[in-house]
């Protein structure tokens, strides 16, 4: 059996960007994926009809598009096309009106009546700072190097967004606004650090945007695995790792694996103390997921949600607020909050001619075998009269369904852990990338900076297997 200088088991974003990483730096390199694709979170597949192409997981990237590792490779050599609609993010809400997260700052202001100064001011600020915060938001706990920024930041973003929201704005439909971007965070959103989730997508809109990737998630994998393979690097795939004993001899091994799957194949190299740390990690709620193929656009009362990206599909705050508290307590909600993305608006390559696609999920309790698909249907029929008349078919996902197409994704858990202030900064444990087995690192969104499209996990645990096991700076 060939031997190599890392082997990297599972081809999400971060592992392929561990991968590449390494690469980089000169070692022989190995990516393991059990799927017969790669990709991870990042896949797309003709779920409902042939011609109808669907994100498996993962379908808007406002973190691709900020992240400091991606920014560093040429991606768009490799075929990688982000596309950005016309409105990042679109609130209806009952009555026939949408409040909107724009390009721009000040245009979503305005539009945001009485709230309008107290929106520059508090996610105006975010923005103005952005470049001094993402090296502290996109990375591992550490001294930071612009303080006074973090620190004002911290000041909301370590609130809940019911304290936030009920503080700073008047009207109904700027706080909901906030609520559909912290309800992200698979939070309650009464729970300290939802405000950051909110914060942090709020703000997005206006630094980077919230794009799509032409012809679906599955082109950022692509790229990235074309990227290493340039470099030299090796991928495999239809291989699932049950052992460590079974790979390929290798001088650093690095899981992009969360970690109960991590358990499974590396628990008897770990020390007692170690797999009892992992064993008592918290998994969140998980998500229930449909996909439509539709013989045309979703008919939106709201005309800024004919022309949204992402929809959030869920009401008022308190709404909102219900439905994440009900999820998170193992509750059914009858209105579930709903996070839609309808690529095809700006994106024709996804479907035939004159048709559409359209994505959405909603939080349900941990592993529930309920399928919520008709609640969801009913709420986007709420602000969209007449959808379930388009609908040429669907594909229904529930938590064990998303466990299976992805087993770091416990319990339909799509962030991989619970993201809240016990878990959120040492993650999973306070060695964070590291583990007690010589050569053996964690690389996945169960790491820090967590869960998202941006290969930051991947690129930080490379970076510390390198200085600790190949001696580079």
């Amino acid at each position: 059996m060939p031997s190599f200088d890392a082997v990297i088991i599972g081809s999400g974003p971060n592992g392929l960007s561990a991968a590449i990483v390494l690469a980089q730096a000169g070692c022989k390199v190995l990516v393991l994926e059990a799927e017969p694709t790669i990709g991870g979170g990042t896949r797309s597949a003709e779920l409902t009809l042939p011609g109808f192409v669907h994100d498996v997981c993962s379908a808007v990237h406002p973190l691709a598009a900020v992240s400091p590792f991606f920014k560093t490779l040429p991606l768009q050599k490799y075929g990688l096309e982000l596309l950005q609609p016309p409105v990042m993010v679109a609130h209806p809400l009952d009555g026939g009106r949408a409040v909107a997260g724009l390009r721009s700052l000040d245009e979503t202001a305005n539009g945001l009546g009485r709230d309008a100064a107290a929106y520059r001011r508090l996610v105006g600020a975010v923005v103005e700072n952005w470049s001094r915060l993402e090296g502290a938001l996109l990375g591992p706990l550490a001294i930071p190097r612009h303080p006074f920024a973090l620190a004002r930041f911290g000041l909301h973003a370590l609130r809940s967004v019911t304290s936030l929201a009920s503080s700073r704005f008047h009207e109904p439909a700027t706080r909901a606004l906030l609520a559909g971007d912290g309800a992200h965070g698979m939070l309650p959103l009464d729970y300290e650090l939802s405000a950051g989730v909110a914060l942090t997508l709020a703000s997005l809109c206006h630094v980077a945007g919230w794009p799509i990737a032409k012809g679906g998630s599955q082109a950022i994998a692509d790229a990235l695995a074309a990227h290493l393979r340039a470099l030299g690097g090796e991928i495999v795939t239809n291989t699932r790792v049950t052992s460590l004993d079974d790979i390929p001899p290798a001088r650093a091994v690095l899981c992009d694996l969360s970690p109960a799957p991590l358990l499974q194949i590396a628990g008897r190299r770990f020390t007692p103390a170690y797999r009892r740390r992992l064993e008592a990690y918290r998994y969140g709620v998980g998500v229930c997921k449909v996909d439509w193929a539709l013989d045309a656009p979703i008919p939106w009362t709201a005309e800024a949600c004919r022309h949204a990206g992402t929809v959030h599909v869920g009401g008022t705050l308190e709404e909102i607020a219900r439905s994440e508290r009900d999820a998170w307590t193992g509750r059914q909600t009858e209105r579930p909050f709903v996070i839609l993305s309808q690529p095809t608006l700006f994106d024709s390559s996804r479907a035939p001619a004159g048709k559409h696609t359209a994505w959405a999920y909603c939080h349900v309790p941990h592993g529930s075998p309920t399928s919520a698909a008709d609640r969801i249907e009913q709420q986007i029929e709420r602000f969209a009269p007449g959808f379930r008349e388009r609908v040429l078919a669907r594909a229904v996902m529930l938590p064990r369904d998303i466990q299976a197409h992805n087993a770091n994704l416990v319990g339909g858990d799509i962030a991989a852990g619970v993201p809240d202030l016990a878990q959120f900064f040492t993650r999973p444990t306070w060695r964070m990338y590291s583990t007690p087995a010589k050569g053996v690192y964690l690389c996945s969104a169960s790491t820090p900076p967590g869960v998202g499209v941006h290969g930051m996990c991947g690129f930080f645990a490379a970076r510390r297997a390198l200085r600790e096991v190949f001696g580079s700076s």
